[in-house]
């Protein structure tokens, strides 16, 4: 990912979804306006800055821009705090972490993995790839030792695997638009990691739709959500989903668990299904 490029596109998606009225200014609704939401006239008159500042870090060009400007802007933008975050993350490099190379998983945290007997569990990477996971997580997503590790990524699952589409059935289109969300995060968070772009550059040739959604520039971090999924074997299973960071780990983004309701017939579904699958931990992989 370019910065500057994507910082340029992301301001005017941003500012696009911002009239006038909403920050106070006067506009006569008399059709002679030329673009979609505030000019950057406007935009540069509601946070304080000059247009020849604020054009300029449109432009992509962020030196020297400080915390506060990019706050005043931000604010006029209406951000969401993900996406504050991200505009700090691109017009700031400076100030982001150094990129740290993939370690394999450490065998203390692949034991963790597999003592979670009726938790899935994965560990993810910084392109949210796979890299571990757990004999439940397995019974319930896919065979990830079955898949190439080059394709075993969250992004082709949602996007390339018909399966799991199917299985997520009403709920695939709001999974795809929060992943693609979060991928973005990813990117700007560790910008010194190729692979997150040529990954994102592989989806997109081989999924429009995920092209697509790239392109609308979504921003959001995913720590929690709710899933009701069809699963072919057991049937209906709801389940809670929680990402946790692990801070001992920075070249990874965390640890992916699920979890049924106590006492619930998703619980009892889940517990039979891991209790006769054939498919593996990553543990017993060579």
């Amino acid at each position: 990912m370019d910065r500057g490029v994507e910082l340029s596109e992301f301001l005017k998606s941003r500012r696009a979804r911002v009239r006038p009225e909403d920050v106070g200014l006067p506009y006569k609704g008399n059709g002679t306006r030329r673009v979609r939401g505030l000019r950057r006239e406007e935009l540069a008159l509601a946070a304080g800055v000059s247009v020849s500042h604020y054009t300029r870090l449109e432009q992509g060009n962020s030196r020297n821009v400080s915390a506060e400007v990019l706050d005043a802007i931000a604010d006029v933008l209406r951000l969401t705090g993900d996406e504050r975050a991200y505009l700090h993350a691109l017009a700031r490099p400076a100030h982001r972490r150094q990129d740290v190379a993939r370690a394999p998983v450490r065998p203390g945290l692949q034991r963790v993995l597999d003592s979670l007997v009726l938790t899935p569990a994965l560990v993810l990477g910084r392109h949210a790839d796979v890299v571990a996971w757990n004999r439940p997580a397995a019974a319930v997503f896919a065979d990830f030792a079955a898949i190439p590790e080059e394709r075993r990524t969250i992004a082709h699952l949602i996007f390339l695997d018909e399966g799991i589409r199917r299985m997520h059935g009403e709920g695939w289109p709001r999974l795809a638009r929060e992943h693609v969300a979060q991928l973005r995060v990813l990117a700007a968070r560790h910008p010194q990691n190729a692979k997150i772009m040529e990954h994102v550059d592989t989806i997109c040739r081989q999924s429009p739709e995920f092209g697509k959604l790239w392109h609308e520039h979504h921003v959001a971090v995913a720590t929690h959500r709710d899933y009701v999924l069809d699963h072919p074997v057991a049937g209906e299973l709801r389940l809670s989903a929680e990402l946790v960071g692990l801070s001992g780990d920075p070249e990874l983004q965390g640890m992916d668990l699920f979890a049924a309701e106590p006492g619930s017939e998703s619980e009892d579904r889940l517990r039979h299904l891991i209790a006769t699958t054939t498919r593996v931990a990553s543990s017993c992989l060579p």
